[in-house]
């Protein structure tokens, strides 16, 4: 485990040099421009049009900063050749991709808690009220989420040889998940056979990353049991376990040169 954090804050440090969290500072700067006109045309209830555009902002940086992080860490690895001696000290492999994984999941989560302060905090100021447990349970949930598209784009990582196709397949299969995943069963009561159970089975499979997204309940102020945080958070815990032990397997088994 020590391998492995040390290998996670090189990673950290490694980002931090790059122009992501330049990015980062951009993208919080718009939000605050949003969040700065809440009454425009003082239309009652603008306010939570435009938290709602916040907080999709949010959600669009965050998958573009953990899709761009992960995805190069393992090609650049080994197109630098810093990948034999690395292995050369006392590492495994295995501690290779959890240091990787620990290191992206930790930087993508800390630059999301700065996406959330602010959006608290000008929710703060104006609309008076700092949805202090709403905003602390929406950015626990999506870092879980982040946990598993990160471990899902590290698998991909020494699966596909190029950041840009491993980004690119990753991102639609996120997508279709956010977008689709939720109906598959819907659509397969409707099918025959073997589709019904094909169908079905992918909807059973498939890691479910609506349930992490609880925006709706941040708008409008719905309360969100802290069970089910926990609930969320094992499941996620499951999946990320799986991509990173499927990546171990697949790493071990490759050649270097």
């Amino acid at each position: 485990m020590n391998n492995a954090l040390a290998i996670s804050t090189l990673v950290i440090k490694e980002l931090s040099r790059r122009k992501d969290f330049y990015v980062l500072f951009i993208l919080t700067a718009i939000i605050t421009v949003l969040m700065g006109s809440v009454n425009i045309f003082n239309i009652p209830g603008i306010a939570r049009y435009l938290k709602e555009i916040c907080l999709l902002l949010i959600w669009l940086s965050s998958l573009a900063i953990a899709l761009a992080t992960t995805a190069r860490q393992m090609p650049s690895e080994k197109e630098n050749r810093t990948i034999f001696p690395l292995l050369a000290k006392p590492v495994t492999r295995w501690e290779v991709v959890l240091g990787k994984f620990l290191g992206c999941w930790f930087a993508c989560c800390l630059a999301l808690g700065v996406f959330y302060l602010f959006f608290g905090v000008l929710g703060l100021t104006r609309e008076g009220g700092f949805q202090f447990a709403g905003v602390l349970q929406a950015w626990w949930l999506h870092c879980w989420m982040l946990a598993i598209v990160i471990s899902m784009t590290l698998l991909g990582s020494v699966v596909f040889a190029a950041p840009s196709s491993n980004v690119t397949i990753t991102f639609l299969g996120v997508a279709s998940i956010l977008l689709l995943g939720r109906h598959l069963h819907k659509v397969a009561v409707s099918m025959a056979e073997p589709g019904q159970t094909i169908l079905a089975i992918c909807y059973f499979a498939i890691p479910h990353l609506e349930f992490f997204d609880v925006r709706d309940a941040l708008i409008h102020e719905w309360p969100v049991p802290w069970w089910a945080c926990g609930a969320a958070s094992l499941y996620a815990l499951a999946y990320t376990l799986f991509f990173l032990v499927a990546a171990w397997a697949i790493f071990r088994r490759q050649a270097l040169n």
